[in-house]
């Protein structure tokens, strides 16, 4: 069966929290926002639940383990790509639960990991983050973000 609908890519996030604090990577060496501060994300692969997502993206670049039944649904946000090419769905997760020392799993990609008050993230924190944060913050469960009106 084909469909001739929208076919939005789909990304997970995690939010590591730890004593008010959260996991923050920052990017370099890729292809997209070097210089910016993230948070631990990916694309989920062919078949892949976000959820699933969430837990590989945890240990690829954080080098935790995180079990499926310790995320916490935080938020979901409809985004249009800063490029203006590509329609995502991103969810969110959050873990205050994990196995190992969260760090820089993915030196190649990234220069560090650090963690950060998400009420005042630093001025090159990657925009779309900032928006889920302050979604976050105010409890709203469902965003959209990046579309021209």
């Amino acid at each position: 069966m084909s469909y001739k609908t929208a076919r939005p890519y789909l990304a997970a996030f995690l939010l590591l929290r730890r004593s008010g604090k959260i996991a923050f990577i920052l990017r370099s060496q890729t292809e997209w926002m070097n210089g910016y501060y993230g948070l631990p994300a990916g694309k989920a692969e062919v078949n892949e639940r976000a959820s699933a997502a969430a837990v590989r993206e945890a240990m690829e670049e954080a080098g935790v383990v995180v079990r499926e039944s310790d995320l916490q649904f935080v938020h979901a946000c409809h985004r249009y790509s800063s490029d203006n090419t590509l329609a995502w769905v991103d969810i969110l997760f959050e873990a205050h639960i994990w196995k190992g020392e969260p760090n820089n799993a993915e030196p190649h990609k990234h220069s560090e990991l650090i963690w950060i008050d998400p009420d005042s993230p630093p001025d090159n924190t990657i925009p779309a983050v900032k928006h889920f944060l302050t979604q976050i913050q105010a409890g709203v469960k469902y965003s959209e973000y990046g579309w021209k009106e």
